[in-house]
This record gives structure tokens, sequence and C-alpha cells, in this order.
């Protein structure tokens, strides 16, 4: 009964001064608005990135060749460390080939549910008429093409002869399509466009047309974004004159719990069996479950930082609660005279203007959060984000609030409480 009636009797103080008790709640205010907004926006930037590179597959595994350490050297100092070797030039013998993959899936067939084979034939501009559109051309073998997960619209996907004769037939998006043939689907099967790659132009069938996702964050603008042109692989390797294997591919991993333990696994199989007397490369493997992890954790890391240089504007908020809590109580001197006199303990005056104290602070913690929360909303949508907000954020920025409440108000509430009644009741 006691605390709520010290509650009542703060809101009466802050509703006899509102202009002073709004400059003092100010800096809490920013502060907590700052705290709110920047770890909202980083948690949204998280939720979103991490999403997405879950949509890709957080099983998946990138398998890829990287050279090895040259020979190791000695500092000046004593310390010893290994160099890269830079600049070399890859051969035919070092890359991953048909055949190691075909002894790969019999060894690991059980726990590998597909591999994943691309191509870049390049970025370039595809034409008809006399209409253009960005693009990224991408050969693709079909397991990769699959993983994908495409909306088709129209048309039909690459077909097991596609990809034996090196056909020039292609998938594309909605988007091209309305760039280039007013949008029209199933007008678009069956023509062709060109693409102008590297110098030289190719021209391509389109099959197939699939529905665009406009949902990924791109740095580009609305015009000059490239959208996808898939092509059957072998065609992209004919295109791009390669006669060699591969330098990268990605696993679809089945049934494997812990693909960190997978990938040392898959290391050693490849590096004892092939790589062992290569003198520059060696295979390595990542999984995607790993970046993930360490993308989030590097992003909390990020916001966590910024939040507690935000978070200095709280100390300064919590001086100014301090210094207009012993303003009011060297006006309110009489007042706690005459209570001390009337029988208060020295216990009850020290609640009474710590209470005063949480009270500014949680309010201008209520207030910075619904600023901080619309300043996140605001933010993460010009980013192209959605919005999610921090609750770890909130929840701190409330329990924050209550102790530069308690902190900050205890020193004027304990000088309260230790008033002499009668030089108080003498005070003029």
């Amino acid at each position: 009964m006691l605390i709520l009636e010290n509650i009542m009797l703060a809101f009466h103080g802050l509703k006899a001064n509102k202009m002073r008790a709004l400059l003092t709640m100010l800096g809490i205010i920013i502060g907590i608005a700052s705290v709110i907004a920047i770890m909202s926006v980083g948690h949204s930037i998280s939720t979103s990135v991490t999403s997405s590179m879950e949509d890709m597959g957080v099983n998946n595994i990138t398998l890829g060749l990287k050279q090895k350490s040259s020979q190791e050297e000695v500092t000046s100092d004593g310390r010893r460390f290994a160099g890269i070797s830079m600049g070399e030039q890859m051969s035919e013998e070092d890359y991953l080939t048909e055949e190691m993959l075909d002894t790969f899936r019999e060894s690991f067939g059980d726990r590998i549910a597909g591999i994943l084979l691309n191509e870049v034939a390049g970025s370039g501009t595809a034409r008809k008429s006399n209409l253009t559109a960005n693009v990224m051309v991408t050969g693709v073998n079909d397991a990769y093409l699959q993983n994908e997960n495409l909306a088709l619209l129209g048309g039909r996907t690459f077909t097991k002869r596609d990809q034996a004769d090196k056909r020039r037939v292609v998938l594309v998006s909605d988007r091209l399509v309305s760039s280039l043939l007013d949008g029209k689907t199933d007008q678009a099967i069956g023509k062709e466009i060109e693409v102008y790659i590297n110098n030289r132009y190719y021209t391509y069938t389109i099959v197939g047309v699939y529905e665009y996702d406009d949902s990924v964050f791109s740095m580009e603008s609305e015009e000059d974004v490239a959208t996808t042109v898939y092509l059957p692989l072998e065609a992209a390797r004919e295109q791009n004159h390669s006669t060699t294997g591969y330098s990268q591919l990605t696993l679809v991993t089945a049934g494997v719990e812990d693909t960190s333990a997978f990938c040392e696994e898959l290391e050693s199989w490849f590096n004892s069996r092939y790589y062992g007397n290569n003198k520059s490369y060696e295979v390595s493997a990542v999984s995607l479950e790993a970046m993930v992890s360490s993308m989030t954790e590097m992003l909390s890391t990020i916001s966590i930082a910024i939040s507690v240089i935000a978070g200095i504007s709280l100390l300064v908020g919590g001086i100014g609660v301090m210094n207009i809590m012993l303003v009011s109580i060297t006006e309110r001197t009489r007042e706690i005279g005459t209570r001390k006199a009337l029988g208060a303990t020295n216990g009850s005056i020290r609640l009474q203007f710590i209470m005063e104290s949480i009270v500014i602070c949680l309010l201008g913690g209520f207030i910075g959060i619904v600023s901080g929360l619309a300043l996140s909303v605001a933010a993460t949508n010009f980013l192209g984000y959605a919005a999610s907000p921090s609750t770890t954020g909130i929840v701190f920025s409330v329990i924050f609030s209550i102790l530069i409440g308690v902190f900050f108000g205890y020193y004027p509430a304990n000088k309260a409480a230790k008033m002499n009644p009668i030089e108080a009741l003498r005070y003029e």
C-alpha cells in the first residue's frame, strides 16, 4: 500500500512540474530509443539474412579447392607462421573430376542427397528487338535446379536430353519476360533471346519461365537488377570452353546430424585419397550451418557493441535524474521535515524519493521504447527488410530503466531521509 501511495505522490510531483520532468526524462528517452532502434534493426537484418541462408539449405556443404600453406617462415622475433602461395594457376590435375565424384557417390551415397554443380557463363544484357534487360547466365545440373525450388509459371524444366546434347535452352524469370516480351508467359515459350556476354552475342531458346523472388534484398536499383538465366550445365561449360573439372561444388546432405564433423570427414577422405601428393591445393569443406551461426554471431556482436555506445546517453540521463532529484529535495525540505515530525521513518522517506526516481526513469523508458520501435520499423522498411523487434532489447531497457532509477535516485533519497526534522522545518 505504501508503494502505491508513493507512486501516486511521484505522479503528482511530475504533474506539478511537467516541463522539468520532460527535460529530465529526455536523456533516458534518447538513450532507450537508440538502444531499442539499433538492437531491433540488427535483429531484423540478422533474422532476414539467416532466413535467406536457411532457405538455401542449412545442411548444405560447400566443397572446394583452396591453396595449401606454403613453407613455414620465421619472423625476427622468433614467431612462426605459414604463408600462402599467391597467384598460382590451377592445372587440369588440380580440379575435382567426374571420376572423383563417382567414387565419392559410391562411398557416401547414403549420406548425400545430391551434388549441386554450376558453371557461371557470365553477366550480360539480354536483348529482344529494341528492349534490354540485365541477366546472369548460369549453367546448372538437375540437382542444382531442383534445389533452387523455382516456381515454374509456364513451359518446362530441363530434360536429360537437354543436358546430354548441350542444348542452348534456358529458363528465364517472369521479370525478364515483362521487360522483353510484354509479360506474356505463354507466348515467351519457344522464343529466342540474344545475350551479350564478354563482347559476344549468344542466342538461347526459352523453354520455361519461373517466378522471380523479389524478397531478396539487393543494393541495386530496380532498373539495374539482374535476373538469373538458367542454362544446362554442359552447355555452359561448352560455351566457356571448360575442359577441366570443378573447383567448387555444393553437397546436399541426408541424415547427417553433425555437419561440422561430416565436413572434417569429407576433407580427410578427399585429401588422403586424391590431394596428398598435390603440392598446391587441398579440399576444404564448410557447412552452411556454420556460416549461418558465424554470421548471426557477428551481427549480434556488432549490434551489441553499437548499443553499448548508444547506452552511454543513459548514464547522462541518469545523472540528469540525480540532479533534478537533488533540486526537488531542496524545494521540498519543509515537506520532508513535516513528514518526519509526524512520525515518518527514514525508510519511508527514502522509499518515497527512490520511487519518484524510478517512475521518472520508467516513463522515460516507455516513451523511449515506443520511439525506438517506430524508428526501427522506419529504418528496416527503408533498408528493405521485414521489421522484427528485439524482445531482448525491450526487456533490457525496462530493467535498465529501473536500475537507473534506483542507482541515481538512492543518493538524493538517502540525503532526504537523513535530514534533521527541526532544521528542515526551519528551512526557508
